[in-house]
């Protein structure tokens, strides 16, 4: 009896939990799909990250952006990750590996960008055209965004990493 009931619970749990990050799938930014880490660091190689740059993923998912802009070059890396499931993953990388930087739990939207030095994302063009409003309000004159795989809106690139491989064009814009 005891067994059927945590079992029944468990059961809810798993399926409240998948509910969410589906719908959040659906509506938010995109599915989670972990970029490549040969990828990974090529855009943190283009962004041209300097030690103790405030550096923001939108999307954080794994949280792989943020842990290499902190531990490789030095950066104040924070992630965005909304989906519950994903974030637990990020999470759980943080205390099993030492992974580095901060993930937060929660729509980057709730939050300022105003100290950042670089924004990172990978999201779906839809989606960017979406924020855009938010990035041209908030981001200060000099800021760097790249964007790995997609273009943002009606911005006009700095410049265009052409796709290599298996690694997606990447787009890096400034704030002028």
């Amino acid at each position: 009896m005891i067994l059927g009931i945590i079992v029944l619970i468990i059961v809810s749990a798993v399926t409240i939990f998948l509910s969410i990050s589906f719908y959040i799938t659906i509506f938010g930014g995109g599915p989670f799909v972990p970029t490549p880490m040969i990828s990974v660091h090529k855009v943190l190689k283009a962004a041209k990250i300097k030690k103790g740059d405030k550096v923001y993923d939108i999307g954080a998912g794994d949280g792989r952006f943020v842990h290499f802009a902190s531990k490789d070059y030095g950066a104040n890396g924070v992630g965005f990750e909304m989906d519950p499931f994903v974030y637990f993953i990020a999470k759980m990388r943080q205390k099993f590996w030492k992974w580095k930087g901060k993930i937060i739990y929660g729509d980057f939207q709730k939050h300022s960008l105003k100290d950042a030095d670089v924004l990172v994302c990978y999201m779906m063009p839809r989606t960017l055209a979406k924020f855009q409003k938010k990035f041209d309000k908030e981001l200060k004159k000099g800021t760097k965004i790249v964007s790995y795989g997609f273009h943002i809106g009606s911005w006009k690139p700095k410049k265009v990493i052409k796709k290599e491989g298996k690694i997606a064009q990447i787009f890096i814009y400034q704030v002028s």
